[in-house]
């Protein structure tokens, strides 16, 4: 094993149209933890924490290497390791607190790391493992849906990574009825095949729903919450629920309360911050969707491949997601 390896960081935030708003590097290769996993990393993709972080968050000078989503291979173990061995082809999204993954080598702890779907490349696999554990929390540990459950779901923002591991996991593991928001005729035909029931636009989200069901809803996923939580209490009915994701700042849910409507949140990452003892939660629902992607249930998000992994590829990446008319993931892989 090499001592350096090739990464892409950032020392300073900058707008991504600038050179060194992200930069090749040179940097020692990790060394896994009793828990770890060595990995040799395949594939990357970009999504929106990525641009939040690199865009807000200055380093100082001192090299960040971002990247939340990642395929590749184990190639060493630590000593505690009891899930995987070398030579197993994996997926994951990571943690916040920790290196990123838009390196040659990561390590990552084996509890929030799943056995790579066997039928998918390292690059369609790279595109599912944050929107999929944002997805799947938000389903079944937030709204605590079961396959009985029988609502009426709007997912904000349909077309989007975690919107479409949202869409495909509610149609496949539950009997909720399901309307997506998209606005473009592109994005409105993604959220159809990947099993949405109904489509809107979400400029008009009130008039949208009650097109379709004039009594309202009974969840709410929201990746687009900031000057909604109106349009959310007219259109949900009493007892509803609503988990976002995103950042609104100033947010006022008072509207909600008439209704006795819960608001959640869901940040993927909580697990892997405060290691709970829930923390295999997430290796576990990695395996799980990674049986239904070779089951054929659920299908990858990828929709644009770059490569290879490098500064230039992933500015490139990074513009694309900034830009907000992404529909599915953006990966970026080779070296």
């Amino acid at each position: 094993m090499a001592e350096k390896m090739r990464a892409v960081g950032y020392r300073r935030a900058l707008p991504i149209s600038d050179p060194a708003s992200l930069e090749d590097l040179e940097v020692p290769v990790p060394e896994p933890g009793p828990r770890d996993l060595l990995v040799r990393v395949e594939a990357v993709s970009v999504n929106p924490v990525d641009v939040k972080v690199r865009a807000s968050s200055d380093p100082g000078g001192e090299p960040k290497i971002l990247g939340y989503d990642a395929a590749g291979t184990v190639v060493a173990a630590g000593s505690d390791v009891q899930l995987f061995s070398p030579g197993d082809e994996v997926y994951y999204a990571g943690s916040i607190d920790r290196p990123g993954t838009d390196a040659q080598f990561h390590v990552v702890d084996e509890r929030i790391t799943g056995h790579k779907p066997g039928r998918l490349t390292f690059a369609q696999a790279a595109a599912l493992p944050l929107t999929t554990i944002t997805a799947w929390e938000a389903l079944f540990d937030r709204f605590r849906l079961n396959p009985e459950s029988a609502g009426v779901l709007v997912v904000l923002g349909a077309a989007g990574g975690v919107g479409s591991m949202i869409t495909q996991l509610t149609r496949a593991l539950t009997r909720m009825v399901i309307i997506g928001t998209a606005s473009r005729p592109e994005s409105r035909q993604w959220v159809r095949e990947l099993g949405a029931h109904h489509v809107i636009d979400h400029h008009d989200l009130a008039g949208g729903v009650r097109g379709i069901t004039p009594d309202g809803v009974t969840h709410i996923f929201s990746a687009h919450t900031a000057g909604a939580i109106e349009d959310f209490a007219e259109i949900l009915r009493p007892y509803g629920a609503v988990v976002a994701i995103d950042d609104p700042q100033d947010l006022d849910i008072y509207p909600l309360k008439h209704k006795s409507i819960s608001f959640s949140w869901e940040f993927m990452f909580t697990r892997p911050l405060y290691q709970p003892p829930d923390l295999v939660e997430q290796h576990e629902l990695l395996d799980r969707v990674a049986s239904m992607v070779d089951e054929g249930t659920i299908r990858t998000t990828l929709t644009q491949e770059l490569g290879p992994i490098s500064a230039a590829t992933l500015r490139e990446a990074h513009a694309l997601v900034e830009g907000g008319r992404m529909t599915g993931k953006v990966v970026v892989a080779g070296w």
